[in-house]
């Protein structure tokens, strides 16, 4: 398991995405700085709130790296990546689909909510024609 904290400016805030590459695929959580951060407060964000990050469903991977052993050609790799790229097209896409997903379930709830909100309007006002027949 591979996991890349991606971290870029979109204005006005700083962004964080985490991308956890595994067996079953790529995993996206987005998270919100406001200022940018710094690498300590990267690090405790890291420890104390990783376990409540919402990442999406995996979408599949077609295949996942290891990381080579030398550290200082990882270190190379990783600025060569954040200079060029910044967030990969694949946790691009595993965002919108996510986005995608969350839409269409608030959709569904509200739906369900105004459904719910009409037939208790009804159901009122059935009682309140069926009390003045009756005269009272």
């Amino acid at each position: 398991m591979s996991l890349t904290l991606t971290v870029f400016f979109e204005d006005p805030f700083w962004v964080g995405v985490f991308e956890r590459q595994n067996a079953v695929g790529l995993s996206v959580a987005r998270v919100v700085f406001g200022a940018e951060p710094t690498n300590p407060e990267l690090g405790e964000f890291i420890s104390e709130n990783f376990h409540r990050l919402r990442f999406s469903d995996p979408v599949s991977a077609d295949q996942v790296e290891k990381p080579r052993g030398n550290p200082k050609r990882r270190q190379r790799e990783a600025r060569r990546a954040t200079e060029t790229q910044g967030v990969s097209q694949k946790a691009n896409d595993a965002m919108r689909l996510e986005l995608e997903k969350r839409a269409k379930v608030r959709d569904q709830k509200s739906k369900e909510q105004k459904e719910a909100e009409a037939k208790l309007l009804f159901e009122k006002h059935q009682l309140k024609l069926k009390q003045k027949r009756r005269g009272h």
